[in-house]
């Protein structure tokens, strides 16, 4: 079996929750309880966990912008990074960064977007011009 990396994260509600981990981004649910959503997302386990107690926050600055520092996401194709952008989009899911291309020209070179899920939390997608380059300096 491949590895599959697994996150855990609060989120406020589940119904918003669904819309938009199920609905905007297409990931698959999984087990269901009363307080929380597993899902599939692009091939890694994460789990969306009721908490009245948690909330997201913004904390770091890169670059230009400042973002949550607890965030996850995933390196997925130039096609899967587009459908996405589009579907985001479409949701009207707030960016922190919205679609860009990030450090062009160099091993690093990479199409980036940040949005946040409707509980704040922190959801990066990449698509990297060399996917080889993904832990190069």
């Amino acid at each position: 079996m491949a590895r599959v990396f697994h996150c855990s994260f609060p989120v406020r509600d589940l119904e918003s929750t669904r819309a938009f981990y199920g609905e905007v981004l297409g990931c698959k649910a999984g087990r269901t309880e009363a307080d929380r959503i597993d899902y599939d997302f692009f091939g890694h386990h994460i789990v969306a966990q009721v908490s009245t107690e948690e909330s997201a926050h913004r904390s770091v600055g890169v670059g230009k912008e400042s973002y949550p520092l607890r965030h996850f996401g995933v390196l997925v194709t130039k096609e899967e990074f587009e459908r996405l952008a589009a579907r985001l989009q479409a949701a009207g899911a707030p960016w922190v960064i919205p679609p860009e291309v990030r450090h062009q020209g160099t091993v690093r070179e990479q199409m980036t977007m940040f949005a946040l899920d409707p509980s704040g939390n922190g959801v990066e997608f990449k698509s990297l011009a060399d996917p080889a380059n993904v832990f190069k300096a």
